[in-house]
C-alpha cells in the first residue's frame, strides 16, 4: 500500500514516544501489504475495526491512542485521517474526520 501522510505518524510518535514502535510497526506492515479490502486489513490487525465503508480503526499501543484510515483499495492507497490520544478520538466522528 502507498501511504499518504505517512509523516504524520511519525511527528506523531515524536509527540507521543510510548505510540512510536506501534505506528512504525504498523507502517511497516500497511508498506508491504496489497490488501483489497477491509477483512484483510482486519486479519493483519486483529483489533482494527471498521466504523463504516473504507476506514478502518486502529488502536495504538494498548488503546491509548487511535488511527483512522481511510483506503482505497483499487489504487492501493491508505489515506491516514486521524491519529491521536483516545479522548481526542471521542470528539471526532471516525467516518468523516480528515485532520490531514
Amino acid at each position: 500500500m502507498r501511504l499518504i501522510a505517512r509523516n504524520t505518524l511519525v511527528e506523531f510518535g515524536e509527540r507521543h514516544p510510548k505510540a512510536r514502535a506501534s505506528l512504525a510497526h504498523w507502517t511497516s506492515v500497511a508498506r508491504a501489504s496489497a490488501w483489497s479490502n477491509v477483512g484483510e486489513v482486519q486479519a493483519a490487525f486483529s483489533k482494527a475495526k471498521a466504523p463504516g465503508g473504507d476506514r478502518v480503526r486502529f488502536e495504538v499501543p494498548g488503546g491509548d491512542y487511535r488511527m483512522i484510515v481511510a483506503f482505497d483499495f483499487r489504487r492501493g492507497i491508505a489515506f491516514v485521517k486521524f491519529v491521536g490520544t483516545h479522548a481526542e478520538y471521542d470528539r471526532v466522528d471516525a467516518l468523516t474526520v480528515s485532520r490531514f
